[in-house]
């Protein structure tokens, strides 16, 4: 098959290589799409003010968390993008009809890159990563027992997605999405502030949200090549009825954590209204995928929804931090 697609992928443009392998490896490790990387922005919000205690030390961690993390994400997709061309699923999401330019998101695909070239770019990112996760432990102001496990098992979890173990070949795709977005909030909140905070958590969710929620339309858009490789995501397993209300579902739990924390306490009593430009969005979202049946349009608008998301996130836990410095 390997022969097979680089053949057809490389006659498309009279023989030449369509790009450089820089470019190559950056779409491999699908630099393009940052979204979760702003969690790093997130939990530095949550400890910056006041501005009088923020260490140095603090940002030195925060630092070589965010490097590591771009490099954990990179292996991580990496690996995905190995199974995908072992299995058939990409060959069958990105099929002969479909425009070279679209191919080339997937190199493998495409011909751009080898398996062995793939498989060492995995592996050397994720063992740069694991270096500058272990030197962000190193530097940490604080060392809370939680975290020196949650930063272990984090980087093996991660590249478990569709590799090793295959996470999302067991039914816990959607899991892994929303967890992957905490724990990279939480991870390096605690090393540098030393403690746990339940409205840290609850932005650490709604973070993990973002992926999550233009994870499930893109699953959407997949269910015949993820069934056609017994990948069991609650698109493939339900009926296209199910797997709407499914999405609605998750649409409302996102609007009913941020009022269900602001009426505990857990978060301020603001928080709730803070965040529904996001309710009113993703409702936008729904409609767009489920009543024209737009399904791609709407995965698009996730990544807005995501990243207005974050910034009111951002808002949040300076607001908090500057009520809880004064």
């Amino acid at each position: 098959m390997t022969s097979e697609v680089q053949t057809g992928a490389f006659a498309a443009v009279g023989g030449a290589r369509p790009e450089s392998k820089a470019r190559s490896f950056a779409r491999l490790g699908k630099l393009d799409v940052y979204d979760y990387y702003p969690s790093i922005v997130v939990a530095l919000a949550a400890v910056l003010l006041p501005l009088s205690r923020f260490e140095a030390a603090q940002g030195w961690t925060l630092g070589l968390f965010l490097a590591g993390e771009v490099l954990v994400v990179m292996a991580m997709v990496a690996l995905d993008d190995v199974t995908g061309y072992r299995d058939g699923s990409d060959a069958a999401n990105y099929g002969p009809n479909d425009p070279l330019r679209r191919k080339l998101r997937k190199p493998l695909i495409a011909g751009t890159l080898t398996l062995r070239e793939a498989l060492a770019f995995a592996w050397v990112t994720a063992a740069a990563g694991a270096v500058l996760w272990a030197g962000a432990v190193a530097v940490a102001p604080h060392r809370p027992g939680w975290t020196l496990v949650l930063v272990p098992v984090l980087f093996v979890v991660a590249l478990q997605y569709s590799y090793g173990v295959k996470i999302s070949y067991h039914g816990f795709q959607e899991v892994f999405l929303v967890g992957l977005g905490v724990a990279l909030v939480l991870a390096p909140y605690g090393l540098v502030a030393g403690r746990f905070s339940w409205f840290v958590l609850v932005l650490a969710v709604l973070f993990g949200f973002g992926p999550l929620m233009f994870g499930v339309y893109s699953n959407t858009n997949d269910i015949p090549g993820d069934r056609a490789v017994g990948r069991p995501t609650v698109a493939c397993l339900v009926s296209e009825r199910g797997n709407a209300v499914f999405v609605g579902v998750l649409s409302a739990a996102e609007f009913l954590l941020g009022a269900l924390a602001s009426a505990t306490g857990a978060a301020p009593w603001w928080f709730v209204v803070l965040m529904l430009p996001v309710t009113v969005l993703r409702a936008r979202q729904y409609l767009t995928g489920f009543r024209p049946g737009d399904i791609m349009t709407a995965r698009k608008q996730g990544f807005v929804v995501h990243r207005v998301s974050t910034v009111l996130l951002v808002c949040a836990a300076l607001l908090h931090g500057a009520e809880a410095a004064a």
